[in-house]
């Protein structure tokens, strides 16, 4: 791969941090094929559609499902790579984890790199992977050196209950390395990102980033936020990452795509809310960590997860890419803030 320009299948292209990925391999102008799950859907696909109309790169759209067999055959097509950022994303407890996140996480990625298989053109594959299948609890890096994640490690957990998100994610990664060592042709990078925010290029409400911060916005938390650490990026930084690993040959791996970690406080304590109109309910302190354990279950949230996670510091070791992919991070204060304004101008918050 180099950077003259390549024709790219990017899955789930509509979602918020794939959306990014489109915007940046469009203005770069290369050919891109982004699959959604709907070409009737104009809600969720007419950004890209005005994307294409003003930047020099060129767009076209298939229909894939990620639990069909042969869905991506079409979209991929003599692409050079393929970014496979579809995958479901949601933290909250599940009713049916194994259908709603692992099997789609787990199914889909064999079905795409299936496709990889059967198409020739393909030398480069890009997972969007997550930090969550480096670790996972916070409170088992306590032994760590300054409890700080590395690339080299593996989310231990054998258990689909607790942690399902995290479970999903693990087991997605570790079936594409297999596949992925299983041939030759094609090789594979896998992109380990934080929790993502930062202004979103589609009006939708439903992304979990959004949703968070509109439960900042609007007084959810006001009473008080856990004592949780979190590692976060800016979802165009995240794209960046992605792009650059699927055009660099040198790129190979895993990559940390992590700006920094903070507090759940520290991100209330970042908000300009007054710079565009908004009352202030943001949250001032945190809450005990006996009585989130109590009221665990009301928050959409396991007890388990309250106990091993909740007052234990996290830490992310992000030195590869910023050498190897030429990340320089943004700021987590313009991340928020223009995250923010999104959110207003848009009619999001409630």
């Amino acid at each position: 791969m180099n950077s003259s320009q390549q024709s790219i299948l990017v899955t789930g292209a509509s979602g918020y941090l794939a959306s990014w990925v489109v915007e940046h391999l469009l203005r770069q102008g290369h050919q891109v094929h982004g699959s959604v799950r709907s070409l009737d859907d104009q809600q969720k696909i007419s950004h890209l559609q005005q994307l294409a109309s003003t930047l020099p790169g060129t767009l076209r759209l298939f229909e894939a499902d990620l639990l069909v067999e042969g869905s991506f055959d079409q979209a991929m097509q003599d692409c050079d790579a393929v970014i496979h950022c579809a995958s479901p994303y949601f933290l909250e407890d599940c009713a049916d984890p194994e259908a709603q996140l692992l099997r789609p996480a787990v199914q889909g990625t064999r079905n795409v790199l299936n496709s990889v298989n059967r198409c020739p053109s393909v030398r480069r594959v890009v997972l969007t992977s997550s930090v969550l299948a480096l670790f996972n609890d916070a409170q088992d890096l306590a032994t760590q050196p300054a409890q700080t994640v590395q690339e080299s490690d593996v989310n231990p957990n054998t258990d689909l209950r607790h942690n399902p998100y995290a479970y999903s994610k693990t087991m997605a990664e570790r079936a594409a390395w297999e596949m992925q060592r299983a041939q030759t042709r094609w090789d594979l990078v896998t992109i380990h990102p934080g929790a993502i925010f930062g202004p979103s290029l589609s009006s939708r409400a439903d992304a979990t980033s959004v949703g968070m911060l509109t439960q900042f916005l609007n007084g959810s938390f006001r009473r008080g936020v856990p004592r949780l650490w979190m590692g976060l990026v800016d979802v165009r930084d995240a794209a960046q990452a992605h792009v650059t690993a699927a055009l660099l040959d040198s790129a190979s791996g895993r990559y940390i795509v992590v700006a920094e970690s903070a507090r759940l406080l520290d991100m209330a304590a970042l908000m300009d809310v007054a710079a565009v109109g908004i009352s202030d309910r943001l949250p001032t302190a945190e809450a005990p960590k006996s009585l989130l354990w109590l009221i665990a279950p009301l928050l959409g949230l396991r007890r388990n997860y309250i106990t091993r996670n909740v007052g234990y510091p996290l830490a992310f070791n992000n030195s590869r890419s910023q050498r190897e992919l030429g990340l320089a991070y943004r700021s987590l204060s313009s991340t928020f803030n223009e995250h923010i304004q999104q959110i207003a101008n848009d009619g999001l918050l409630k």
